[in-house]
């Protein structure tokens, strides 16, 4: 009896943590992290970046102000925070997948990719591709909260909904997997 209970105590707990670690199937559902749109400023907006595919300034720039730590990094002009904010809108942006909104246009941005823990710069290029925005609400407003690659140059899909479109009358909602399936009659038959 007390591996039974076992049993049920772990598949509440997992049960519990699929639900706090779900990612948003739709964009502009409430987003489980507060600073998340500051953080996607702080990594791909920033003030002072420079304008150049020069390779030492871009060491000295990810030394001095974003770290090591990440081998690929992408920039853009800060100038364009308004238009990189209205991705997550329908006038800017339309449903990818998931989360994700995709711009209607294309955007030009830096990548820097860099050896790990390293700084040593392995490449500087200039880009211009259609954004692919995770797109999160945090005080009733959808902003971007995480910046997805692009490697095969996608576009928007002409027949996709706008990016906010997707949730007018619709509630949020959970994938479900088979562990969150199999936990549901364990808490039946045994939750007695």
């Amino acid at each position: 009896m007390a591996s039974l209970r076992a049993l049920l105590y772990l598949a509440a707990c997992l049960w519990l943590c699929r639900c706090a670690l779900a990612k948003n199937d739709a964009p502009c559902q409430p987003s489980k992290w507060n600073n998340a749109f500051n953080t996607f400023l702080k990594r791909h907006l920033r003030p002072g970046t420079p304008a150049t595919t020069d390779q030492n300034l871009w060491e000295r720039y990810i030394r001095e102000n974003t770290g090591c730590d990440r081998p690929t990094q992408s920039f853009l002009d800060p100038g364009d925070l308004e238009e990189v904010k209205a991705v997550c809108s329908s006038q800017g942006g339309k449903k990818h997948k998931d989360n994700l909104c995709i711009s209607r246009r294309p955007f030009s941005f830096i990548t820097v990719r860099s050896q790990p823990g390293t700084c040593g710069i392995r490449s500087v290029r200039k880009e211009l591709k259609h954004l692919i925005l995770a797109c999160e609400s945090l005080v009733n407003q959808c902003l971007p909260v995480h910046f997805e690659g692009n490697p095969d140059y996608l576009k928007p899909d002409n027949n996709a909904r706008g990016c906010q479109d997707t949730q007018k009358g619709s509630a949020p909602s959970l994938k479900m997997t088979w562990l969150w399936l199999l936990s549901v009659p364990i808490l039946i038959i045994y939750g007695h």
